[in-house]
């Protein structure tokens, strides 16, 4: 077997980080030959849960887990990481503007992006799954000079995974059917969902559903507020499905992409399709050898347009706000 390497969960005791943790350590990210030492981190008030969290870890007596650094220490918990998947955030409450959470996630993510650049390797991987992911993201990338900018990734894969379950439930097909859809911009409701170069079956995904108005219409919307209606249902936010993309998006960023299909990536702008550079953006990405490339050359309608500048402005205004708060 290889040697391990040491994949962090932080917000370990909540509910997403508790479902991301048995697809981590049972081959599901970086396969069966592959052994990890986990790293989890909570907050103080979460300490006892989060000792629970390692009692089950071990329980399950998963043969890749060499290790289980469980802490409420950040140095601790940051120490030689590989891979980090940045879970647990502020979350929004009720009568909460944004700016008030963006400026109560961006203490939490100076502190984070602080500690992958003082303790962690240069090499290592970020994923910002907590939100408000695409600005988290910048905010940590800000504070760790010491780590590549394009080490740093937010997620939207869930989006991009329920946009291929809405479609191939349309057409009648499954997900494995459907590849090639593109998620645009902010991890919100401003995202654009794109199909316009999606194939469903072998087709074009315009071809397989002649339903212009609702590929157009409630196919956006519902993508876009999808975990809205989660919540209302359960009561609860997205947790297995929010584990499931987190650890696609890492997957395929380590393992590489699939020959002909690209995933949905928020990672740093490098001007592509007149983005501004530096922004953490959503967009189609193919993967290999440990890197992630943004798709080129593709054909923007007048409609894809306007829909991703909106949400382009949207992050444009976030990052303002945010770099306010650090004193950017």
């Amino acid at each position: 077997m290889a040697e391990p390497v040491r994949v962090l969960v932080t917000g370990a005791a909540g509910n997403i980080g508790y479902s991301i943790i048995p697809l981590i350590c049972n081959g599901t990210f970086l396969g069966s030959k592959q052994p990890i030492i986990l790293h989890l981190l909570d907050i103080p008030p979460c300490a006892d849960k989060l000792n629970g969290v390692r009692l089950e870890v071990e329980d399950c007596a998963f043969p890749l887990v060499k290790g289980i650094v469980s802490t409420v220490d950040v140095q601790e918990a940051f120490a030689g990481l590989d891979y980090a998947f940045l879970v647990g955030s502020f979350p929004r409450r009720d009568g909460m503007e944004r700016k008030e959470l963006l400026e109560k996630n961006a203490a939490i993510f100076k502190v984070q992006g602080k500690a992958l650049s003082d303790y962690s390797k240069a090499t290592v991987k970020v994923l910002v799954v907590g939100n408000p992911a695409n600005t988290n993201a910048l905010i940590a990338q800000a504070c760790a000079p010491n780590i590549p900018k394009e080490n740093f990734t937010a997620m939207t894969r869930l989006d991009h995974n329920r946009a291929l379950g809405f479609l191939a439930s349309k057409a009648g097909v499954t997900s494995s059917d459907v590849s090639n859809v593109i998620i645009w911009g902010n991890h919100s409701s401003t995202q654009y969902p794109d199909v316009s170069h999606a194939t469903i079956a072998g087709q074009t995904a315009t071809d397989k559903i002649k339903d212009e108005t609702w590929l157009h219409g409630d196919f956006i919307t519902s993508v876009q507020k999808r975990g809205a209606a989660i919540i209302k249902a359960r009561g609860l936010s997205s947790a297995a499905s929010a584990a499931v993309a987190a650890v696609d998006h890492m997957r395929d960023w380590a393992l590489g992409t699939a020959a002909g299909t690209h995933v949905s990536m928020a990672v740093p702008s490098d001007g592509s399709y007149g983005i501004a550079p530096g922004v953490i953006y959503s967009f189609p990405c193919t993967t290999a050898n440990g890197k992630y490339t943004i798709v080129q050359g593709l054909e923007i309608s007048d409609f894809s347009r306007k829909l991703m500048d909106a949400t382009h402005k949207e992050l444009m205004d976030e990052r303002k706000e945010a770099f306010a708060f650090l004193g950017l």
